[in-house]
């Protein structure tokens, strides 16, 4: 991966840099990632900083990161969850961690490609984008089965946010910091940040850009198959808080005026059958079935109301932790930046 290192530069504003990289049992990759890094970010023309987030790796990861962090200075910074949060708690941790005008997020495993980087932030930066994706366009994952339900969402997410992009899960992206810190991210969402982006800022304003895309070298990938549940499950969420998310009111209300309408019509012609006819209507199913329908739009409509309170408490304000520090205090030190010699 070296041959590239020394690719040139395109010219940007100046600007200082952020790259955020989560890791979770990454032992092997530590010292790689970071020697790539600063291979192709050593003489970079503006302050960077690289934040390592170790998301509560049960291997030899903290103890790599620590030594690698004090071998190549105070502008690689280490942030340790006390437990596995997962993905997107670690890359919110390293989101909120980062003090550049621009943040670029990129896999620990050595498949993303550091040499990318440059020319992404440039194109962020020059062409005033808030975000530019990363798109594998020649993949080495090696499996099908994972490559289906990747395509699969990225069309669905397509047609949901407007936002065409080829690749929803490619981890390597850049973002204008005072967008990205705009949004929160919880649950299994990183694989949908670009979606998530355009409740902030218009889809014009968000780009791809083919990246450079390797096989892995050491460990094991963290997903299997059961991605393709979690992907269904998370496309279900994104559609609703892409549509609904600042009205769910609207979504359950409308569930709940249309139950509500079939019950009335149920129940106001069985009282007409009743009141002109003299028929029967004790023993009749369609009677249960509007008394149901009935009760169930008085539940979907309180759930709306309820629901437009609890989301907006809960997500937007902030208040709800996605993820423990395990030393808040070390991220507030004014760690140093490498700066161009």
């Amino acid at each position: 991966m070296n041959d590239n290192a020394t690719r040139p530069q395109i010219a940007a504003p100046a600007h200082r840099l952020s790259v955020v990289v989560p890791m979770y049992n990454e032992s092997e990759n530590v010292e790689p990632l970071v020697r790539r890094v600063d291979e192709v970010l050593g003489n970079y023309a503006h302050p960077w900083e690289l934040i390592l987030v170790d998301d509560g790796s049960s291997d030899a990861t903290p103890n790599e990161l620590a030594r690698v962090a004090a071998l190549y200075g105070p502008h690689v910074r280490v942030v340790s969850l006390m437990r596995n949060f997962k993905q997107t708690a670690a890359m919110q941790a390293g989101v909120d961690a980062a003090r550049g005008d621009v943040i670029v997020t990129m896999d620990g495993d050595l498949q993303n490609d550091p040499i990318d980087i440059p020319r992404m932030v440039a194109r962020l930066l020059n062409e005033d984008l808030d975000l530019v994706s990363g798109w594998r366009k020649n993949r080495k994952d090696g499996m099908f089965l994972r490559k289906i339900p990747s395509r699969i969402a990225n069309r669905l997410i397509a047609r949901i946010t407007g936002v065409r992009l080829n690749d929803y899960g490619c981890s390597l992206k850049a973002f204008r910091a005072s967008v990205i810190k705009n949004i929160r991210l919880y649950g299994e969402m990183h694989r949908f940040i670009p979606a998530w982006l355009a409740t902030v800022t218009t889809p014009r304003r968000i780009a791809e850009e083919v990246v450079t895309h390797h096989a892995r070298q050491f460990g094991e990938s963290k997903y299997g198959i059961s991605r393709t549940f979690r992907v269904v499950l998370d496309l279900i969420s994104v559609f609703f808080f892409m549509r609904y998310r600042a009205r769910p009111g609207h979504f359950f209300g409308g569930i709940g005026l249309f139950l509500g309408m079939i019950g009335a019509a149920i129940l106001t012609w069985l009282a007409g059958l009743k009141i002109f006819t003299g028929a029967s209507i004790g023993g009749r199913p369609l009677l249960l079935l509007g008394f149901f329908c009935v009760i169930g739009a008085i539940q979907f409509i309180s759930t709306g109301v309820l629901s437009e309170t609890l989301a907006r408490i809960y997500f937007e304000s902030g208040a709800a932790a996605q993820y423990r520090v395990r030393d808040p205090d070390d991220l507030d030190s004014n760690e140093a930046w490498h700066t161009p010699a």
